[in-house]
C-alpha cells in the first residue's frame, strides 16, 4: 500500500471579497495561493520528519491536505480574522501539532489565541522542546468578506 507522507509543511493567509459568501472563501483562497488546488482537511498532526519550508508553488489542481481556518461574514465593516499555528518538536522522530482558530476580531488577537492553543497542545503531549510558528490574517467586510489561513503539508 502506498501511503502518502508529508516531509514539509508551509503557511499561507489570504482574504478577499466576493460576490457570495463562496466566492469570497475561493476569492480568499486565490488571494492564499491555493485557489486552484483540491483542498483536503485535515486534522491537526504534523507527521515526524516532515520541517517547515517557505512557500511551493504546487502543480494546478492537485490534491492537498491542508489544516485551515476560515471566517466569512456579511456583517459590513465587521473585523474578522483567521489564523494557524504549529508546533514541531525540536526531536524530529516526534509529531508536531497544527491549531486553527477564527472569530470577529483583529489578527493580533486570533494570533495570539491560536498560539495559546498550540502550546497547550504541546504542554499535554508532554513536549517541552519545540519551535512554534503561526500566520494569521484579518479582513474588514465590505460587502461579503472572507479571511483563510492554513498550513499546508507536502511532500
Amino acid at each position: 500500500m502506498n501511503l502518502f507522507k508529508p516531509t514539509k509543511f508551509f503557511f499561507v493567509a489570504g482574504n478577499a471579497e466576493g460576490f457570495s459568501k463562496l466566492n469570497s472563501f475561493d476569492c480568499a483562497l486565490l488571494n492564499a495561493k491555493i485557489g486552484n488546488m483540491n483542498l483536503i482537511k485535515i486534522s491537526s498532526i504534523i507527521p515526524p520528519h516532515c520541517a517547515p519550508v517557505k512557500f511551493i508553488k504546487l502543480p494546478l489542481g492537485s490534491f492537498i491536505p491542508v489544516a485551515y481556518a476560515a471566517i466569512t461574514s456579511d456583517m459590513t465593516g465587521e473585523y474578522i480574522a483567521a489564523g494557524v499555528a504549529a508546533a514541531h518538536p525540536d526531536d524530529p522522530s516526534k509529531a508536531g501539532v497544527i491549531m486553527e482558530y477564527s472569530s470577529n476580531g483583529r489578527k493580533k488577537d486570533i494570533e495570539s489565541i491560536v498560539r495559546s492553543m498550540a502550546e497547550e497542545a504541546m504542554k499535554v503531549r508532554g513536549i517541552k522542546h519545540y519551535t512554534l510558528n503561526s500566520r494569521a490574517i484579518e479582513h474588514k467586510v465590505k460587502h461579503i468578506g472572507t479571511s483563510f489561513a492554513a498550513v499546508v503539508l507536502w511532500d
